[in-house]
């Protein structure tokens, strides 16, 4: 079992750029690794996975082309850099590590894998 971690988040203006980070206790190696967002009243959705196996990353539509995720060359690490930061990017953040098939990964849920407490991204003027 891993211990993720989130930071980067943080009061980002619109049209601003923000960089999280996800730390992990161990290797990531072997994960496939994930990137997820939630608001008070709705569901987690998937933003962005990446696996290291297939060399690939994927990503939800409202993610495409702003959102980037990446790993770091020790691989205990992941990021997800986003650009043109709007107001309804406002949530929380969660990094995901395993839980569950990477094809599969936008859809993982928090009832199984590793995943990171959380950190508020706030898009506002």
């Amino acid at each position: 079992q891993l211990a993720l971690a989130e930071s980067g988040g943080g009061l980002v203006q619109p049209g601003g750029s923000l960089t999280l980070s996800c730390g992990a206790s161990g290797s990531l190696d072997y994960y496939a690794v994930g990137w997820f967002r939630q608001v008070v009243g709705k569901e987690r959705e998937g933003v962005a996975c990446h696996s290291r196996t297939e060399d690939r990353a994927i990503y939800a539509d409202a993610a495409k082309g702003r959102f980037t995720i990446s790993r770091d060359g020790a691989n205990n690490n992941v990021y997800l850099q986003i650009h043109d930061l709007k107001p309804e990017d406002t949530a929380v953040y969660y990094c995901a590590a395993g839980a569950g098939r990477f094809k599969d990964c936008l859809s993982w849920r928090d009832d199984g894998g590793n995943w990171g407490p959380g950190t508020q991204v706030i898009v506002s003027s």
